[in-house]
């Protein structure tokens, strides 16, 4: 019979929505979210034992957060009924730090890209917010408002005019409609595109296996043999299924073998309409594209993605997949080895392939593009 802890969790309604949210949060550390889970599991009831299997982690881990949190809580709920002692910062300097951490350094004219927490601790200090400060009581600060200044990632704003529309329409396919009417059960949806530069590198020293205590070593430098470009159809996005080809760059005439194949195939040689999703490459760009390709496919309807928003088509996530389990590491020993990994891989994928799951819908467009709209500070 499983053990019963000592520690009883008890939770406000105000901590069980922010420990909920916490473990939903897949961009959150991995320790952060399982630790939330933990203590959501020990409010429930459960035994340390039952959480340390629900959750795979060991049972050690488990009575240790359990432990710990209802500690926490013990200690906090003492200090609320004695009063407490005063806060070692008033709450003003809080605030007024953490909006610091919100601004870019530029324009404090600070030879600075973006903060670390040592110089976010040296510039509170040079300006009098504070006379001394640790960087532990920063860190914790931040925390608590997610705010992670040292760490920045790129993003590009729609610059389509069209941007809603075009995205629009994409989103209505993925879910089976085009022009407010349901699709047919003879009417298909493709996603197409090129992955540009595969590189066949050659290792100075062979690649060496992994072994008990010791990843996969692969040698740093390398002799390059070529390089492809992989032009893939996501083939039907209800049925999850890649071709590709190899050329050695991209354009209208190899794009075309590539759409040869599939438009000659059932079910798409006798579908009455096939939608093929692209992105603005010049393979395949505008309306001369469209009209080109449909008459030569009478059946084919070309769907363009609005300007640099290639991550609309289903294939670009198949890229991913080849990236992560075809060519990294990159260790070929000739362009041939490239193309034998690459064209078999699809194959091999048909078998175990299962449709991506498309969540982003146009409710999720309308809400980036009102976040979008509101009015932001201007640049430094």
């Amino acid at each position: 019979m499983p053990r019963s802890s000592p520690y009883v969790i008890t939770l406000t309604k105000a901590e069980r929505e922010e420990l909920a949210a916490r473990a939903r949060k897949y961009t959150s550390p991995y320790r952060d979210v399982i630790r939330a889970k933990i203590v959501l599991l020990a409010f429930q009831g459960l035994a340390n034992e039952a959480i340390a299997s629900r959750l795979d982690t060991p049972r050690q881990i488990v009575s240790k957060w359990r432990k710990r949190f209802s500690l926490r809580a013990s200690r906090a709920s003492r200090k609320r009924r004695e009063g407490g002692a005063p806060p070692a910062f008033p709450p003003s300097v809080v605030v007024e730090v953490k909006a610091l951490a919100c601004e870019l350094p530029a324009r404090r004219a600070l030879p600075l890209a973006r903060w670390s927490l040592a110089e976010l601790r040296r510039e509170v200090m040079a300006h009098g917010v504070v006379a001394q400060i640790s960087g532990a009581t920063l860190w914790r600060w931040l925390s608590q408002a997610a705010l992670r200044p040292w760490r920045h990632r790129s993003w590009i704003f729609p610059r389509d005019p069209a941007f809603a529309a075009k995205t629009g329409r994409i989103l209505d396919l993925y879910e089976g409609r085009w022009q407010g009417r349901r699709l047919g059960p003879r009417e298909d949806v493709l996603c197409a595109d090129e992955q540009t530069s595969i590189q066949a590198r050659r290792r100075i020293h062979s690649t060496q296996p992994p072994a008990p205590g010791r990843a996969m070593r692969v040698e740093h430098e390398y002799v390059r043999r070529g390089a492809w470009a992989f032009l893939a159809a996501w083939w039907d996005v209800r049925r999850a299924r890649l071709l590709g080809r190899c050329e050695r760059t991209t354009g209208i005439a190899p794009f075309e073998p590539l759409v040869a194949p599939v438009m000659r195939q059932d079910p798409c040689r006798s579908a009455r309409r096939l939608f093929w999703v692209v992105d603005n490459d010049s393979s395949h760009r505008g309306e001369r594209a469209a009209a080109r390709l449909q008459a030569r496919w009478p059946t084919l309807v070309l769907v363009h993605t609005p300007v640099h928003a290639s991550w609309l088509t289903h294939v670009e996530i198949s890229f991913s997949l080849v990236q992560r389990n075809v060519l990294t590491p990159n260790d070929f020993a000739s362009l041939a080895a490239v193309t034998d990994r690459l064209l078999r891989f699809p194959v091999r994928s048909t078998h175990l392939a299962k449709p991506f799951q498309w969540t982003f819908t146009r409710r999720d467009l309308a809400a980036v593009l009102a976040k979008l709209a509101r009015p932001r500070p201007a640049a430094a």
